[in-house]
């Protein structure tokens, strides 16, 4: 039972952590380059939320927004 978790330690420092070791390394030298992935989920989030409120703003504007308190069962 012991080889099994040792296999599974070494599986994870020594193969699926070596990017995050790079990163690590990296670090040191280029702050940005190290947080580039960082920097590419925020512009994702920030590409989205900026679809999401001009699609909001597109129904306001055809006035297909039902904003009435009944409008949902839940809210009853």
């Amino acid at each position: 039972m012991r080889a099994f978790f040792e296999g599974i330690q070494w599986l994870f420092e020594n193969v699926l952590f070596i990017p995050q070791n790079f990163l690590r390394k990296l670090e040191l030298s280029h702050w940005f380059l190290a947080n580039t992935i960082n920097w590419i989920f925020m512009i994702i989030c920030a590409s989205f939320m900026v679809y999401w409120i001009k699609q909001l703003r597109l129904f306001d504007q055809k006035g297909e927004e039902n904003q009435d308190t009944t409008a949902h069962s839940f809210l009853k």
